[in-house]
């Protein structure tokens, strides 16, 4: 299915009223010129602006989805200011789901140049309650609002790192122990054999949910969604549709950027994305998906959610 703005913003608003909020992660893309958005609001001086886009382009989004995933709070802690601006652009019932700081997710900093002197150390705020109270959340006070979904993503560990699930699930216990409550949180980990009772066990407990997520060394998210215990939290459900398992994220941003359409169909991952929509759909009560998807998936995020919608229309 292609996309259809005037389509897509009728669909989005009907299934936000069901419970279902489905949107991309990030927004700031020129290859989304023409179908989502409109390049003469963003010319300056006569010619085409990218970093006016990248500026403004939220506007223009929020008139078609109801939610979006921030990625870029995962680089560096939200401030107050910056949060405020973010929900000034969109309606005030628009949903973000934020990527948390990877200083609270890292155990130890990457070898990458962005870390300087940290690179190759241990990290002491690797699970902090308090610093993430103090740092992350207590900026997004600003627009709590707003704020529909809070996501911890844990970058695959080593042996070295952890040397059983068992040891990061007691961990987290810990952690999710500690964090205040009222907010919803949800947990999205790469590494496969972790995907254990015992960790969904501790999910539910918490009141935290699982995120389902498409990537390179998980298994696909139908079978994600089969494992017994693994909806942990009844009324939330969340997902991201992030790469084709097998392909590298490297290899994806290869293959499909500019990302102005797609270039390699998934059918199998559109199938179990179009199955939370109607399963939340069928739910009684105040059920809720957050369902996210990447133009790495399969080239085109706008088209892929297109090809959702009407997949979860057929069910």
């Amino acid at each position: 299915m292609s996309f259809d703005r005037d389509q897509i913003k009728i669909a989005a608003d009907t299934l936000a009223r069901q419970g279902v909020f489905i949107g991309t992660s990030s927004w700031k893309y020129p290859g989304w010129l023409g179908q989502l958005y409109d390049q003469s609001r963003y010319v300056w001086h006569g010619r085409f602006s990218e970093s006016r886009l990248e500026r403004l382009c939220l506007t223009e989004y929020g008139e078609v989805f109801r939610t979006v995933c921030v990625d870029a709070a995962y680089y560096q802690f939200p401030d107050a200011r910056s949060l405020a601006d973010l929900g000034s652009q969109v309606p005030t019932d628009f949903q973000f789901a934020f990527k948390v700081t990877d200083q609270i997710t890292l155990k130890r900093f990457p070898n990458l140049p962005r870390f300087g002197l940290r690179a190759g150390q241990p990290n002491p705020d690797f699970l902090n309650p308090e610093r993430f109270a103090s740092a992350f959340l207590e900026p997004c006070e600003t627009i709590r609002n707003q704020v529909g979904l809070l996501l911890f993503e844990f970058s695959r560990f080593y042996p070295t790192d952890f040397e059983r699930g068992r040891d990061f699930v007691d961990a987290l216990d810990q952690f999710l122990g500690c964090l205040p409550k009222g907010w919803s949180y949800g947990i999205e980990i790469r590494n496969r054999h972790f995907l254990h009772p015992d960790y969904f066990a501790t999910l539910s407990r918490h009141g935290v949910t699982h995120i389902y997520n498409s990537w390179q060394e998980m298994p696909p998210i139908e079978e994600q969604m089969g494992l017994p215990g693994s909806r942990t939290t009844p009324g939330l459900v969340a997902a991201r549709l992030l790469l084709r398992p097998g392909r590298s994220y490297e290899d994806a941003v290869k293959l499909f950027k500019p990302y102005d359409r797609i270039k390699e169909p998934y059918p199998e991952g559109r199938a179990a994305g179009a199955k939370l929509i109607q399963e939340t759909r069928q739910a009684s009560g105040h059920a809720r998906v957050y369902l996210y998807v990447n133009n790495r998936f399969e080239g085109n995020a706008l088209e892929t959610i297109a090809s959702l919608i009407e997949l979860a229309d057929q069910y």
